[in-house]
């Protein structure tokens, strides 16, 4: 059993293209042993030993795509925080205000950041006398009803030859939207994350705040591929989980080189201040799931912190891969013959004749070819299946980009045809047609209201939960949560009491 389908058409002049590529010394041996030695990187869902216990700063995954309802534009959409439980609260999930939030641009294809988007995050809160996060119903950004906000400025930093040329100052304050705490909190969400989109100088845009992770995947791979036996595979692991984003969408000129080379690499990093000021990279993410399934654990933590210009580093891991030796093991489906100079050609340099820029120094950049245009009709598999606007050239939000790689890492454009894959083939909830594009994220509050309950409860809480306070609500409030404790809940002017059974009556 393979748990994997896919529609075939047009695969098979785009895996000629690439392999013709190769066979014309698309990726020379000197042009491999060019590399300098250095580092790689890139994260996901907790991909690393130390980023695993920092979720603040651990990047999970990275897209870039030409935006399809603005075709002049480029959207990037760079997330952190992984496996944020909608109910998570009542510390629900912030950026970190001692964090630079890097999305990385090299325009030239020599493996050094032309362009830095930096983005900057100030938490600040209304009410320290209370434990929510929000004291009532939020129906806008600057409700005073939410407690804990957050505000985002953006740099734009200009580089040459990995050295700063100058920086400007493109936001300033702009709000971030909130996590979704439920529906008595928050409900019309949709307002929030609208009022979130913030337009630029130079007709760019950007938005910042939770959001549905895009992810979909069965992360039961990692018991022993699918469970020895193909047993545990079709299951979004992700679903319903939440991310904290960041989406740019900036015109194609503003970020390629000419319109004669329009290729562009994308990569996103995190780095942290210590107690002395400085600052430290923690993470790094371009091409999705290198550092989770690529570099074994005694390179993972090196891997975050390093950069593309020192890639080489890390190549043996790319020419002689771990998974399908592993997959060949479990399920003895044979793995292609090494080096997987195919794996070089492909996720180091582009594609030739696609996105793959002129003199490429070979590095893990997720490469955008922005004068692709938006397909019509996006197909799950992206270029494999003939859609040259999608993965690799780029990612997009609804890109299967388990299926392509783990069929590219078998072998497939090498001549081992298969249809690997992990049976997911969508997310679980639909992306927009607008700017971020990002679904909604899950509310705190899901399921079926329990019977007898509405809004008499939420509604006699009245002002008791305002910033300003004092007096018997405030006083009342505070008694609520100590008698809840002790087993009891008092709710509103108590109307309401609530005892928990136990071995003695009250």
């Amino acid at each position: 059993m393979t748990p994997f389908s896919r529609s075939g058409a047009g695969r098979g002049n785009l895996a000629a293209l690439i392999r013709g590529a190769l066979a014309a010394g698309g990726l020379a041996a000197a042009g491999v042993t060019a590399l300098e030695p250095g580092a790689a990187a890139a994260s996901s869902h907790r991909e690393a030993p130390l980023i695993s216990g920092q979720p603040q700063y651990d990047n999970t995954d990275v897209y870039a795509f030409v935006s399809p309802d603005k075709p002049d534009t480029t959207t990037i959409v760079a997330n952190w925080i992984p496996f944020e439980e909608p109910a998570g609260g009542p510390n629900f999930f912030t950026f970190a205000d001692d964090a630079q939030y890097d999305l990385h641009i090299d325009n030239d294809g020599d493996a050094q950041g032309e362009l830095i988007y930096r983005y900057t995050f100030r938490t600040h809160r209304k009410n320290g006398d209370t434990f929510l996060y929000n004291t009532g119903p939020v129906t806008a950004l600057d409700d005073p009803d939410l407690n804990i906000t957050q505000t985002y400025d953006i740099d734009l930093l200009r580089l040459r030859d990995q050295k700063l040329v100058s920086r400007t100052k493109v936001a300033d304050d702009v709000p971030v939207a909130p996590s979704n705490v439920g529906k008595a909190s928050m409900p019309g969400y949709g307002k929030l994350r609208d009022e979130a989109v913030h337009e630029l100088a130079g007709g760019a845009t950007t938005f910042a705040g939770q959001a549905d992770d895009p992810f979909f995947l069965d992360l039961r791979v990692f018991d022993l591929l699918y469970g020895g036996n193909l047993s545990e595979v079709g299951r979004d692991t992700l679903k319903g989980y939440n991310v904290n984003s960041i989406a740019l969408q900036v015109p194609n000129d503003m970020i390629r080189e000419s319109a004669d080379q329009p290729v562009v690499g994308i990569w996103s990093t995190t780095q942290r201040a210590d107690a002395h000021g400085d600052w430290t990279q923690v993470s790094r993410l371009g091409m999705p799931l290198v550092n989770e399934v690529v570099n074994p654990q005694k390179d993972k933590d090196r891997f975050n912190a390093s950069a593309p210009w020192n890639d080489a580093d890390f190549l043996k891991n790319v020419t002689n891969p771990e998974l399908p030796k592993l997959i060949e093991g479990i399920y003895k489906i044979e793995a292609p013959a090494e080096p997987r100079n195919d794996l070089v050609d492909v996720f180091l340099k582009g594609v030739e004749g696609l996105n793959r820029p002129p003199h490429v120094r070979p590095a893990e950049e997720l490469r955008l070819n922005t004068s692709i245009k938006p397909a019509a009709h996006p197909k799950r598999l992206g270029v494999l299946d003939g859609d040259n606007a999608g993965f690799p050239n780029g990612r997009r939000l609804t890109d299967d980009v388990i299926d392509a790689s783990l069929q590219v890492v078998e072998g497939e454009l090498v001549g081992s045809k298969n249809d690997l894959g992990d049976a997911v083939d969508k997310n679980d909830k639909k992306f927009g047609h607008t700017f971020p594009y990002l679904a909604q994220p899950t509310a705190g509050s899901r399921g079926k209201v329990a019977e007898g309950t509405g809004n008499d409860v939420r509604n006699q809480l009245g002002g008791g939960l305002t910033a300003a306070g004092g007096g018997s609500d405030t006083t009342l409030i505070a008694a609520s949560a100590a008698a809840g404790a002790a087993g009891f809940l008092l709710i509103g002017s108590g109307a309401l009491w609530w005892r928990r059974r136990m071995n003695r009556a009250y």
